[in-house]
């Protein structure tokens, strides 16, 4: 047997080194362009989407509001959302969820006030055309005996009908559909008309005005008419 001298083992290990470098080139390039390849799949520049793909936005980015004062109008007729846009150029303050349930509210306090005569409420609420006409119509239900025994049972709708931008002063007109029990009752308390257990639709168009340089954000209703 023969026996590999020194110089054989050397250059017999040179060789092994030699194809274990070229193994390893080889092997390793190839398992680095698989891993790129997988990667690149959920890298969201490396392709296109598909066109029926929509991005859904960041937490951060569905919280943040809207830019600009182009939010959707509702409860809006359309000849009224140019000038509500004019509105809220002037008035950043104005928002318009905000005044309609500020409406509402000012719609059952109006009503509720002018059913059981409390003339006091009604000066803070209405202008003074309409605050007038308010006060005779309760001097003359009290010259006659009556008094009125009315519910506002609910709102039903509150829609923005009509609406107008004067500088300084705004004006929206809401038209109120709502179920109102009403009932007339004489001085002894004896029914006269109306019930209370059948409620009857009603639909009332109020305006309501504000000066928007005021400092108030209150609206006072300066006009009422029925639908």
């Amino acid at each position: 047997m023969k026996v590999a001298t020194v110089t054989e083992i050397v250059i017999l290990a040179l060789i092994a080194a030699f194809l274990g470098l070229r193994l390893y080139s080889v092997l390793g390039r190839r398992a680095e362009h698989e891993e790129e390849t997988i990667a690149g799949r959920f890298d969201a520049g490396s392709q296109a989407r598909p066109s029926n793909v929509v991005p859904m936005p960041k937490p951060a980015d569905r919280l943040a509001p809207p830019q600009g004062r182009e939010r959707e109008m509702q409860g809006v007729m359309a000849p009224a959302d140019r000038a509500l846009r004019e509105i809220a150029a002037v008035d950043r303050r104005f928002d318009l969820l905000t005044f309609l349930a500020g409406a509402e509210g000012a719609y059952r306090m109006i009503l509720e006030a002018y059913w059981r005569g409390d003339k006091e409420e009604l000066s803070h609420l209405c202008d003074r055309d309409v605050y007038e006409g308010f006060c005779a119509a309760i001097d003359a239900r009290n010259a006659a005996g009556e008094v009125l025994d009315n519910r506002l049972v609910r709102i039903e709708e509150a829609v923005v009908a009509e609406a107008s931008f004067n500088a300084p002063m705004a004006r929206i007109t809401v038209r109120f559909r709502s179920d109102i029990a009403a009932v007339t009752r004489d001085a002894s308390g004896t029914v006269i008309a109306g019930s209370l257990t059948d409620a009857v639709e009603a639909i009332d168009v109020w305006t309501f005005s504000r000066n928007v340089k005021s400092a108030s954000l209150d609206w006072l209703l300066d006009e009422t008419d029925e639908g």
